[in-house]
């Protein structure tokens, strides 16, 4: 899902060597930081300082209760808005090399199912073969998956401004649904995490295989904002992809980022911000904020051309999916804790930070490695 090749008015690619937009593999790589290590990294410093400045961040990188939204809330629907951004450079791709719709359509399809196994693997316990713990339905891989399955048929059959309009058909579909329907013992418009109309339909549907959080998350109807997210992406992918000059699209995304934001203020007066039911008002606060990100991302990478501060960022961005479902299987803290837990008696309060980095170096080194060979695990 990361071919983001791009060509400059004369025909010759920009970016990296084989074409890349950097700025994606590196906004990529960012979210990816902190999935894999860069949370307790930096959570860790507040037991070094005990200072009010470390205490926010390290409670910016927690998630809220129910209501509201922090730092850590917008990793899993950047991790969506990024599919998103690619998609119109991978479509056009296989497009343009002759690939028909049906057989786009099976590579979609392939892709959706691929992503949703490897979210019950990676979330779900499924390789635990005990039916008392599956979950069917409780992983961001499979947001994604349902989120890019929606996103490519209305970006396959739509253009450019009906693709928009039907995100806002979606987007208002889904508060009228959680507004307008009763929930048996509830009533209407109830958002709380029992007695809300998402988290019926999943009660109904999976039994007892539902997503076991607490408070839980809501996933089948959920699916149709899963889908707005990726829509965003699309929607920044599209003004890369476009013929604007460089600090144009920097300009139109930043735009877009604070209509987004906006609108997500605003509608959260009346339907609030809550990550767990993926609402409306959520979709469009997050998606400004990844329209801004890119916007930074991309001036600073792709417009002026600083590129070695991003270096990091790529090596994991090229590998995102490969090190997301590593990250799962195995504690790599565990392992890094094996180099440095003689340490412990030296360092005092910075044992816990060290012991944090080591785990994210091994993976970090890892995907070095797999960056010098070029090997690239896609789907």
């Amino acid at each position: 899902m990361d071919e983001t090749q791009t060509k400059s008015p004369e025909g010759k690619h920009q970016g990296k060597t084989a074409g890349r937009v950097m700025s994606i593999d590196a906004l990529r790589g960012f979210d990816m930081f902190w999935i894999i290590g860069g949370g307790p990294i930096f959570a860790s410093l507040h037991n070094v300082f005990d200072s009010p400045a470390t205490a926010w961040i390290r409670t910016q990188l927690t998630h809220v209760k129910w209501t509201g939204f922090r730092f850590e809330d917008l990793i899993m629907p950047l991790f969506l808005f990024i599919v998103g951004a690619v998609m119109p450079f991978s479509f056009n791709k296989r497009l343009d090399a002759g690939h028909g719709k049906t057989r786009l359509y099976l590579h979609i399809l392939k892709r959706t199912v691929i992503l949703f196994v490897l979210g019950m693997i990676a979330q779900g316990h499924l390789l635990e073969y005990d039916l008392s713990k599956l979950h069917i339905f409780s992983n961001t891989l499979q947001a994604i998956a349902a989120g890019y399955l929606i996103a490519a048929i209305i970006m396959l059959n739509l253009g450019i401004r009906w693709q928009i309009a039907v995100t806002g058909i979606l987007l208002l579909l889904f508060w009228a649904l959680m507004m307008l329907i009763p929930v048996p013992g509830h009533g209407a418009g109830v958002l709380t995490p029992d007695g809300n109309l998402a988290i019926y339909i999943d009660r109904v549907i999976f039994g007892s295989f539902i997503d076991g959080t607490d408070p839980p998350y809501t996933w089948i109807l959920s699916s149709i904002t899963f889908g707005c997210s990726v829509m965003l992406g699309v929607m920044a992918g599209h003004i890369l992809r476009s013929d604007k000059v460089g600090i144009r699209k920097v300009l139109w995304l930043l735009a877009a980022g604070g209509v987004c934001i906006v609108l997500g203020l605003a509608w959260n007066l009346c339907f609030p911000i809550i990550k767990h039911l993926w609402t409306s008002s959520f979709v469009l606060f997050s998606g400004g904020l990844c329209f801004m990100l890119l916007a930074l991302f991309y001036l600073l990478i792709d417009v002026l051309g600083f590129k070695i501060w991003a270096f990091g960022f790529i090596v994991i961005g090229m590998n995102a999916i490969a090190v997301y479902m590593a990250v799962h299987i195995v504690n790599f803290r565990n392992i890094g804790g094996f180099f440095v837990e003689g340490l412990e008696k030296y360092t005092g309060n910075w044992y816990l930070f060290i012991h944090s980095l080591a785990g994210f170096a091994i993976v970090w080194l890892i995907l070095w490695w797999m960056y010098r060979k070029k090997s690239f695990i896609k789907i």
